[in-house]
């Protein structure tokens, strides 16, 4: 997360660093999970069935492929009787698995009742099919690896538990007509994402919004934005870009990205046209 008085490139080189020891530590933990198993004499689907998951996951978690999510954490550290050493890494696998400079961000945005995005590059993470995020991180450059690749991904559809979250939080998007009909990955990827927003547009407490390239006044030409709030009632702006983040917190500057994101929605496409200009996309295709 940036902080003042530090140059891109330092930042850019902390967040390497940060990056690195957050692998090295998924690292070990699916290691000693592995380790844990083995001890007990169990293969995967012995372990799976206990706790309820398929062998084919238990392999993504010893693998990398898939992040393991806290509550297989809590319940794997008591059937594996580990003593609490799987359970005492679960904070930190949960940072881990996203780049260094996101991972305050994402903790808030686990965490929110409110969550309205502003994307005008790609479709935002949360909304991303497991395809569509795959070729977003592959096309990043300097070039991602494969493992860190199936690491980002794994990372990125974990997030989308906040959909199915209770109490529900209040979630929108604001998306510009040029990403929806920009084909990233080839368009058979983008038509599963164009069903993916539909479906997930759907749910009674997600509203997306599609603003039209054609439109003369714009509220958002100084880049993708997402507003945060807390369920202590802060509200907290979250801004990134190349490598670089920050969370705004001064209510001065907060209040100007709210401005700017109800200015957006007003002139943006109600959600009930943006799923029908969705439909129709698809149709075209």
């Amino acid at each position: 997360m940036r902080t003042g008085g530090v140059g891109v490139e330092e930042q850019q080189a902390e967040g390497e660093q940060e990056y690195e020891f957050g692998a090295g530590i998924l690292h070990v933990w699916r290691r000693q999970l592995k380790l844990f198993r083995e001890r007990a004499g169990m293969d995967r689907a012995e372990l799976g069935a206990l706790t309820g998951y398929s062998a084919a996951t238990i392999a993504s978690f010893e693998q990398g492929r898939r992040i393991p999510p806290p509550k297989f954490i809590d319940r794997v550290d008591e059937v594996l009787d580990a003593g609490g050493v799987l359970k005492a890494g679960k904070e930190d696998v949960a940072r881990a698995q996203y780049p260094a400079f996101f991972r305050d961000a994402a903790k808030l945005e686990a965490e929110a009742v409110e969550l309205h995005v502003y994307a005008n590059q790609a479709v935002p993470g949360l909304l991303q099919t497991a395809e569509y995020a795959r070729a977003v991180f592959t096309m990043r450059r300097p070039l991602l690896d494969d493992e860190t690749v199936e690491q980002r991904v794994a990372a990125r559809l974990a997030r989308q538990e906040i959909f199915s979250r209770m109490p529900m939080p209040t979630i929108s998007f604001v998306i510009e007509e040029a990403v929806l009909r920009r084909p990233l990955g080839g368009w058979s990827v983008m038509r599963g994402e164009l069903e993916q927003m539909l479906l997930i547009g759907q749910r009674r407490n997600v509203e997306t919004q599609v603003m039209p390239t054609e439109r003369e006044d714009h509220a958002g030409l100084a880049g993708p934005f997402t507003l945060i709030e807390t369920k202590e009632g802060r509200r907290i702006a979250y801004v990134e870009a190349h490598k670089d983040s920050r969370l705004y917190t001064e209510r001065k500057s907060v209040r100007a990205f709210e401005e700017q994101y109800g200015i957006l929605r007003a002139e943006a496409l109600t959600p009930r046209e943006s799923l029908a200009f969705i439909e129709k996309l698809l149709g075209e295709r």
